[in-house]
């Protein structure tokens, strides 16, 4: 834990310095926490929350940070979506997704239960964020049902990542 809490202060630290990057930083932390395997070593949520205060309080609008971060992790998703869809049931065998056997099981329980909402509702749930887009790659979900939930979704989660941080540093009045 004390290597997610460097990494997050530092990723923070460079934000607060170079506050003009943000937009890109959070493009990326979006992208990686929505990619399947990716999301597992890299922990962007934790820093997409204390990246909005951070933004807020340098004076940046906070518009462009989340039209990037809600791009990205629409990105992440359409990228995984299209893993599965091209490994199709094969992906249960190949590295490192074999590695990963349990996810995979409960990402397509969730999935073959709630369908076209187990993809929006994934996005708001860490352990199947990235999953549940491979797994409705893996059946063949129409790609676009699969791209608009997608990307309402992203829109919403980025909202949710950033606006609560964002609207605390506004009404302290920093």
């Amino acid at each position: 834990m004390a290597d997610v809490n460097a990494y997050a202060r530092d990723v923070l630290a460079f934000v607060e310095a170079h506050a003009h990057y943000a937009p890109y930083v959070a493009f990326l932390l979006a992208f990686c926490e929505s990619l399947v395997i990716v999301s597992l070593f890299i922990p962007a949520t934790f820093v997409l929350l204390g990246l909005s205060p951070v933004i807020a309080a340098s004076g940046m609008p906070l518009l462009p940070v989340w039209a990037a971060t809600a791009a990205g992790a629409a990105l992440g998703d359409s990228v995984s979506y299209w893993i599965g869809f091209r490994l199709k049931g094969s992906a249960r065998q190949c590295w490192p997704l074999n590695r990963f056997a349990g996810a995979l099981e409960r990402g397509e329980r969730f999935f073959l239960r709630y369908g076209i909402w187990g993809v929006f509702l994934g996005r708001f749930s860490g352990p199947l964020r990235a999953i549940v887009p491979l797994i409705a790659g893996m059946f063949a979900m129409p790609q676009f049902q699969f791209q608009m939930v997608n990307i309402t979704s992203a829109m919403l989660w980025a909202l949710v990542m950033l606006g609560p941080g964002a609207a605390v540093v506004k009404a302290l009045g920093y």
